[in-house]
């Protein structure tokens, strides 16, 4: 049924497109149609020609870089398509309701102008994803932010004032198509010389085997205190098809051995007591636990949690940000601060600091981007520092947090 709905929308999407084209360059010079009608028969065929592969499985033996770009924009061409076509849909609503009414005795004087205004707002919305999306594409990926936050915390001690926690999420290791950028994110974290780093899941796309190009940039990441992490919902592999159970087995425990030799401490639903003076950091790392069943659902809280009553601040790992409403903010009162990430911002959106955040994810995440407080404790969402699906990032950028603990006076 999905896939017939899928049809059905590209369809309409190049009928309609069509129809805009023909309309466009319907009093243009012989010149201009021949370039306009050869542009768009390029577009299309970039379309068909990446169906056609797919359908017949060619997919595994083309070049990776070429599948991803060729893909992202064979996305980018239908989105456009599509958000034209709606304008031009509502034209033809509207001569049908006029007709209708004609038919029924209500009588009106036709205007193309309302056409073509339409026609001309199709065109404007439609290369508003082409332009952005190919400029997201070619600026974006590797266009790193550091977001800085000061978390103010009541009875603070001295010993944990200024204390720098950097946060990285949802590297997506399989999605890079090139290394060198990504090795900038690693001295920007650096940079910082935080007491703690901690990754909050999502390594990998689907197999293990996809961070072996990078295990040499990632291994660089150092702190004073160490390299913290712990597993996404792509970690465990559910959305590749294995041979067997076996085969998945194993690349879950490749995982694990790769983190390990990157020097970073994989928390499985335990915890980790770090001293700084006299006063305890319990660094809390839960396995993938999200309110959404659609998820894994391997967290356990309760686990994770045990041994860290003394210390003076608790710092949960938990990937997905639906768990601090399901589980934490209800439960587990004493967890001062939750890192997540998994959201990615849906690397879409518009966001100027202090004036606008939206992203269209918002809707189906409550919290999506940044830091949210409730009642004395908080959850900071990261917005990615690598990328899926699309190769680029509009309005939403890659992201390192970095977060200094301070006592609220």
């Amino acid at each position: 049924m999905r896939f017939l709905f899928s049809i059905i929308f590209l369809l309409l999407g190049e009928y309609y497109a069509v129809q805009l084209l023909l309309h466009l360059i319907k009093q243009s010079s012989n010149g201009f149609k021949a370039f306009g009608i050869s542009t768009y028969a390029i577009l299309t065929l970039i379309q068909i020609s990446l169906l056609v592969v797919f359908l017949m499985g060619w997919q595994e033996g083309i070049n990776k870089s070429l599948i991803t770009i060729w893909g992202a924009l064979t996305f980018i061409i239908f989105i456009s398509k599509f958000v034209g076509g709606i304008f031009l849909f509502a034209d033809d609503l509207r001569r049908i309701f006029l007709f209708i009414g004609t038919k029924i005795g209500i009588e009106h004087q036709y205007s193309s102008s309302r056409s073509d205004f339409l026609s001309k707002t199709a065109l404007l919305v439609g290369s508003i994803p082409l332009i952005s999306m190919t400029y997201g594409m070619i600026r974006n990926p590797y266009n790193y932010r550091v977001f800085r936050k000061r978390f103010k915390v009541a009875n603070l001690p001295s010993d944990l004032k200024g204390l720098k926690i950097v946060q990285i999420s949802d590297i997506h290791s399989g999605s890079f198509l090139f290394k060198e950028p990504v090795k900038r994110a690693v001295e920007l974290i650096n940079k910082e010389n935080a007491d703690i780093v901690c990754f909050t899941g999502d390594l990998v796309n689907n197999k293990a085997s996809e961070m072996e190009n990078f295990i040499d940039v990632f291994d660089k990441i150092k702190s004073k205190r160490g390299v913290f992490s712990v597993l996404g919902n792509h970690d465990y592999g559910l959305y590749e098809r294995w041979p067997d159970k076996a085969a998945e087995l194993a690349n879950m425990e490749y995982l694990k051995e790769i983190q390990k030799n990157m020097g970073w401490d994989l928390l499985l639903n335990e915890n980790r007591l770090l001293e700084f003076g006299d006063s305890t950091l319990a660094v809390i790392g839960v396995e993938n636990q999200s309110a959404s069943p659609r998820f894994p659902q391997k967290g356990d809280l309760q686990k994770a949690h045990e041994g860290t009553g003394d210390a003076a601040f608790k710092l949960l790992l938990s990937h997905d940000p639906s768990h601090w409403e399901q589980e934490v903010t209800k439960d587990y009162k004493d967890i001062n601060l939750t890192l997540s990430g998994h959201t990615h911002g849906m690397q879409f959106g518009i966001e100027i600091p202090g004036w606008i955040k939206w992203s269209p994810i918002k809707y189906v995440y409550k919290q999506w981007a940044g830091l949210y407080e409730k009642e004395g404790q908080a959850l900071y969402v990261n917005r990615g520092l690598g990328y899926l699906g699309y190769p680029g990032r509009v309005g939403i950028m890659p992201e390192i947090t970095v977060i200094e603990l301070q006592e609220l006076s």
